[in-house]
């Protein structure tokens, strides 16, 4: 929960001795602090932990009256499933060894059906991919790739409603309650400023949206209205392509540049024991006073991140570079980021002209 200015604070005790209220942005109703008293939520959140500070917050912050919040939050339904399912998504003990980790986590996504999916994605949307390939100068592969891992092209986007998801997460679930319910404040305004009836949308377990699997933070961020029709939405597959491309654009992709080169490991390399991560940085001298050399070209760049996949029968090196660090925005792993380059090639391949590539020549 992102803490409150001193400003705000003032104000705010200013309205609860009745000496006022804070003006609402964007033309929302104004927020009376009087008004609160009456409301009250219903159902599933009725007495929750965090849903009256939740009220309190949406009125102060955006406007949205107390009984507007708690109508929509009693109509709002607890999901024991979703807490089921985030309580699998804790981190496993890490291995000690090999134990062909990428090689699993890469079959997921690099399978000829995926590949000729992205092709045929590519081909139904080719006019939207080249205005924003143009425009953001992310190449078109790279959205489609994102699409591929994140929904399958749009063929999974989730079937949760986005209310149920948050609500249960901020109001039921303590060990992520804050994030969730920034995210549930987020949602709400979105839904506020799109014209959306919050009770509709529908996504992941965890509130992700979309084609591209947008929080609602990221969408209120980064979301695009690539269609020109005045609304963003991510269900519909020019606006997620141009949302994706505007997020890696703001988060820092050089065009023209590589993203990741296979690291060429010399007999008697220390590499096994340098720190790995996409979040590492060398300078190419230092490597290759280890042993480490690259395989290809790195488009000019001088630093770079020592990448370890555990592949099966043995570790794989690769040498990440800036825009391999991009893509780790959209999700925190060099394993998603690697499986997301791969993909992409394999789909620019295959677009390209060479049918029926295998994929053991690709990498």
């Amino acid at each position: 929960m992102r803490p409150l200015s001193l400003s705000l604070l003032v104000l705010w005790s200013l309205a609860l001795a009745g000496c006022g209220s804070q003006p609402a942005r964007d033309g929302a109703p104004v927020y009376r602090p009087a008004s609160y008293q009456s409301a009250s939520v219903h159902g599933d959140f009725a007495g929750a932990p965090g849903v009256d500070d939740f009220i309190q917050r949406m009125a102060r912050q955006h406007g949205f009256s107390p009984r507007q919040t708690a109508s929509i939050l009693s109509r709002a339904q607890r999901r024991q499933p979703i807490i089921d399912l985030m309580d699998r998504q804790a981190p496993s003990r890490r291995s000690t060894g090999p134990n062909g980790a990428w090689t699993r986590y890469r079959a997921k996504f690099l399978t000829d059906s995926s590949i000729a999916n992205g092709v045929s994605f590519w081909r139904r949307h080719e006019s939207a991919l080249a205005r924003a390939q143009a425009h953001y100068g992310v190449p078109a592969e790279y959205i489609v790739a994102i699409i591929g891992v994140e929904t399958r092209y749009g063929g999974f986007v989730g079937k949760t409603r986005i209310l149920d998801a948050l609500a249960t997460l901020s109001f039921a679930y303590p060990r992520r309650a804050d994030y969730f319910s920034g995210e549930l404040e987020h949602f709400l305004v979105m839904t506020r400023d799109e014209g959306m009836d919050p009770t509709r949308p529908e996504g992941s377990f965890a509130g992700a949206m979309g084609l591209c699997q947008f929080m609602p933070s990221s969408f209120r961020d980064y979301a695009v209205d690539f269609t020109g029709d005045g609304h963003r939405n991510l269900w519909h597959p020019e606006d997620a392509i141009g949302s994706v491309a505007n997020y890696f654009k703001r988060h820092g992709w050089r065009s023209g540049e590589a993203v990741a080169v296979r690291a060429r490991i010399s007999s008697g390399s220390s590499a096994g024991v340098m720190k790995t991560g996409y979040d590492t940085q060398y300078g190419l001298g230092q490597l290759a006073a280890r042993g480490i050399e690259p395989a290809g070209s790195l488009s000019g760049a001088r630093q770079v991140s020592l990448l370890r996949l555990d592949a099966q029968g043995g570790y794989e090196y690769w040498l990440g570079l800036h825009n391999f660090y991009v893509i780790t925005r959209y999700n925190h792993s060099a394993y998603y980021a690697m499986a997301v380059h791969q993909l992409a090639q394999a789909i620019r391949t295959r677009h390209g002209g060479t049918p029926g590539v295998r994929l053991s020549s690709l990498w």
